[in-house]
């Protein structure tokens, strides 16, 4: 990976694992390692070019379980948090730099909140996007909880056959407006990822558009009373209309963790929006 590239995609082995990534910008620049939530497709291109633009080495990677990154079976992890947390650790070594901002979108935030904790002479700065302090499943009293009428009708629907790329591409536009999300950005999003599974297995394309292996992996213990130890610059990322992780989850988040910035945009759900780009770039650049 030596030289100046743009946009370049590989696998690299880290932690024992091969995990997919793209790489966009100088190698001699500032490294930005962003963690995919659960793909890297959930870090818009757009945004990446933006920050490889100001003068940053951009990576964004898939998670363990899905997009380019080692796949056994997504149904019934053999890791935990602590080891995706590891693996963002060893790609900033394996990528040769000595310190990155480490950004994570959805179960990704809570992946970089860890890393962040555990290894704070590892990164210098966080940018956490849709996510929450506590892990999947029953949350804190003073933390707002899924929609329960949005979830209600969005799992009322009939699944996709996920072997079929233009089925699950419309299934993925037709959910975006419950979730806040652009119809269009979706369904473009969920036939790359459904072209970068590299498996016709229905259980590993379905984990890889929904990101459900993440519920199904040991996040204990807790982190969300550590908070408070972070010393490096932070930003919280989050959209008014998201119905999964509602907005009080980011406003708890950055008022825990030591002079973070809160960024609330009102025309985001879940995924961040190409049209956010601009500015999300400028927040995250900003110090």
């Amino acid at each position: 990976m030596a030289g100046q590239f743009l946009s370049a995609q590989t696998s690299v082995r880290a932690n024992g694992v091969d995990l997919g990534v793209e790489c966009f910008g100088r190698e001699d620049d500032p490294l930005i390692l962003l963690a995919g939530g659960t793909t890297m497709l959930s870090w818009p291109g757009v945004l990446c070019e933006r920050l490889a633009s100001a003068g940053r080495r951009v990576v964004r990677y898939d998670l363990r379980d899905s997009g380019a990154s080692t796949t056994l079976n997504p149904e019934s992890p053999a890791y935990n948090l602590r080891d995706l947390a590891a693996d963002a650790v060893a790609l900033v070594e394996v990528l040769g730099a000595g310190t990155a901002h480490l950004g994570g979108v959805g179960v990704g935030g809570m992946v970089a909140q860890v890393a962040a904790l555990d290894h704070p002479d590892v990164f210098c700065a966080l940018t956490l996007v849709g996510t929450r302090p506590v892990a999947p499943g029953p949350v804190d009293e003073d933390l707002p909880d899924h929609d329960p009428a949005v979830m209600e009708a969005m799992f009322a629907r009939p699944q996709p056959d996920w072997t079929d790329r233009d089925a699950v591409a419309a299934f993925a536009a037709e959910g975006a407006e419950p979730m806040g999300n652009d119809p269009q950005q979706a369904r473009a999003t969920a036939a790359w990822i459904w072209d970068r599974t590299p498996s016709n297995d229905p259980a590993v394309h379905q984990a890889n558009q929904l990101g459900m292996v993440f519920s199904r992996i040991d996040c204990t213990p807790r982190w969300r009373e550590r908070l408070g130890e972070l010393g490096m610059p932070a930003l919280v990322v989050h959209g008014r209309a998201d119905p999964f992780f509602p907005v009080g989850n980011a406003e708890v988040l950055a008022a825990e963790i030591p002079g973070a910035r809160l960024l609330v945009l009102d025309d985001m759900g879940t995924a961040l929006r190409h049209t956010s780009a601009e500015r999300v770039a400028a927040a995250m650049l900003a110090r």
